[in-house]
């Protein structure tokens, strides 16, 4: 087994991912969001990358339907929810189905789709996800959705995590990016304290998005992986 990182959703190129499993991980906050709205009984999720795309899948049987996601970190005008994982508690999520678009998760889950097997990561889910690729036992890419086109040290430090999680069970060759991200986990496993130097962990800050950050930034808190098949994560 082999393992690769691309670090930011405008990196991803269909040679890279044919035929191998692929995480898409974006902690603060999209994938976060999928994986607790998933445990909390959402039926599935539709990712979308605009904004018109969102409202017009809900627009003729809203009732059955969450709308969420954000802007700029931002809440979108007109719709449910925000991106915050926090909002998508049980009595939201159970029975419904989250139509989603966020400006860098659900943008790199859409330019993977060519993936074998397509696995929604976040460092809430990072040992179950460990734990499915071991099982798969195909070549892994996991890929950083980033910031604004750009390399995250918070997506970069969960990969970093799950490949630890993969190592402890099983020798696995690493890309010099992984090798990369493992030493970068290594160095730095209280999570909080590293990421706190992110641009985008400042950002929700400023936006005193605080709780949020500490339940995105904790470890293995839910034992269950969504998968991406034909347009909707189940």
């Amino acid at each position: 087994m082999k393992i690769d990182i691309i670090i930011s959703a405008d990196d991803i190129k269909e040679e890279k991912i044919k035929n191998k499993t692929v995480v898409i991980i974006d902690m603060l906050r999209a994938t976060s969001v999928i994986v607790t709205a998933m445990n909390n009984g959402c039926n599935y999720v539709i990712p979308v990358t605009n904004i018109e795309e969102a409202k017009n899948i809900v627009k003729n049987s809203r009732e059955k339907y969450v709308l969420g996601g954000e802007r700029n970190a931002k809440k979108i005008d007109g719709f449910d929810f925000s991106n915050s994982p926090l909002e998508y508690k049980k009595n939201i999520a159970e029975d419904k189905i989250l139509v989603m678009t966020t400006t860098n998760g659900t943008k790199a889950i859409n330019r993977a789709v060519a993936a074998k097997n397509l696995l929604i990561g976040a460092l809430i889910n990072a040992k179950a996800v460990a734990e499915k690729i071991l099982k798969l036992k195909d070549d892994v890419v996991i890929i950083n959705a980033g910031t604004d086109s750009q390399f995250s040290i918070d997506d970069f430090i969960c990969s970093g995590y799950i490949i630890e999680c993969i190592l402890n069970n099983k020798e696995v060759e690493l890309s010099d990016i992984a090798i990369t991200a493992q030493y970068v986990y290594k160095q730095n496993s209280d999570i909080i304290s590293f990421v706190k130097k992110a641009k985008h962990y400042n950002t929700l800050i400023n936006l005193g998005l605080e709780e949020d950050l500490r339940y995105c930034c904790k470890k293995d808190i839910i034992d269950y992986v969504p998968e991406y098949k034909k347009g909707r994560i189940l």
